[in-house]
């Protein structure tokens, strides 16, 4: 009997090439598309899951599998968005595309494919894994302009054991051209970005809805107000664009915030020491092994998605709580977002910068 894959398939190119490969290697293929959000559905475009479903459909029916369509609402409210707002009313920026892996993508998602069957599950995600000795270790993707393990260093061993990505192995512009070569409909379709029930609105308006303007000083860190600020939440660090501050001289960045006096830190020019930083703390951890990575070893981390690994070392691992102290100082590191440690093309997990 064949293997029984589902996979998630968003309405996009990656995830329809993810399962037209499993197809043509001999799985027996079903698809199953996630509606997450549902706050909003009208009319105005900003999450277009009917567009997406109706994609899905037509590439499912191309190569010949079936669909079925699956509401997860409710869990992304109670297990991404309620902490995404928490985190961002905390002064914090999350990063909602990984806690949806984990909770979402890999958990609601898996639970309810083994429950139709399923030996495995599949993204269109770019990444990889092997098993080595018994243990799976999650790898970079081939096409390194592309890599999405840094979304992905949450998941354990259970959740690795089942997973499957098809697109590890190959370079996207070659996803486009299977895509073309096949037929389907989605082959030209535009990369989805950014956070999947913000859209393509402002991310400013959409988050005034769910968290009030708190106005406030913006302070340099000798104290002087050179700006007003609607909100700490609004801001995040390194920002620059939407500060108002006029002036001579070089541009202005977001370097901090006093959360206690509700005012925000700005300094001037992008490399002030006040957005440099040489050590991070890190909590929420998460290692894909089960174990924490040895202290002292020379390690490299990213702090943020699309950025070289920066050779860092682990401090120390107290628990919950980890420091990794950089080579070289890191710019705008921020609190909320993931960092996320690698042993050459292994990612070994991380933690949330605090």
């Amino acid at each position: 009997m064949s293997k029984k894959v589902v996979v998630g398939m968003s309405g996009g190119v990656d995830s329809a090439v993810a399962a037209l490969l499993l197809k043509r290697q001999g799985y027996e293929v079903v698809g199953l598309f996630m509606k997450n959000w549902e706050d909003d559905d009208t009319e105005d475009g900003y999450c277009p899951a009917k567009q997406d479903f109706m994609d899905v459909l037509a590439v499912a029916d191309k190569i010949g599998i079936e669909v079925e369509a699956v509401n997860f609402a409710k869990e992304y409210r109670e297990r991404v968005f309620a902490l995404f707002l928490r985190e961002y009313q905390a002064g914090r920026t999350p990063n909602p595309d990984v806690l949806c892996n984990s909770e979402i993508k890999f958990k609601a998602f898996l639970d309810h494919a083994i429950g139709l069957g399923a030996d495995a599950i599949a993204t269109g995600h770019y990444a990889r894994v092997r098993e080595r000795d018994g243990l799976f270790e999650l790898l970079k993707a081939e096409d390194g302009s592309k890599d999405q393990s840094y979304f992905l260093h949450r998941l354990n061993q259970a959740q690795l054991s089942r997973a499957m990505f098809p697109l590890g192995e190959i370079h996207k512009r070659e996803v486009r051209e299977i895509a073309r070569e096949a037929g389907l409909p989605v082959h030209a379709k535009k990369d989805s970005t950014g956070i999947c029930f913000i859209g393509e609105r402002p991310f400013r308006e959409f988050l005034a809805r769910y968290l009030p303007k708190q106005p406030g000083d913006m302070e340099t860190p000798e104290g002087k107000v050179v700006g007003r600020h609607e909100g700490l939440a609004y801001h995040t660090i390194g920002q620059r664009q939407g500060l108002g501050i006029g002036g001579q001289g070089e541009p202005w960045f977001v370097a901090g915030k006093d959360m206690a006096r509700n005012v925000l830190i700005v300094v001037q020019g992008h490399d002030h020491p006040a957005l440099l930083k040489d050590s991070l703390t890190a909590a929420d951890l998460s290692w894909v092994s089960g174990q924490a990575p040895h202290t002292g070893w020379v390690y490299g981390a990213k702090v943020r998605y699309r950025q070289a690994d920066a050779p860092c070392s682990i401090a120390r691992v107290d628990g919950e709580t980890c420091v990794v102290d950089f080579a070289v100082p890191q710019w705008a590191v921020t609190p909320g977002q993931s960092v996320v440690v690698y042993e050459s093309e292994v990612c070994l997990g991380g933690g949330v910068i605090q």
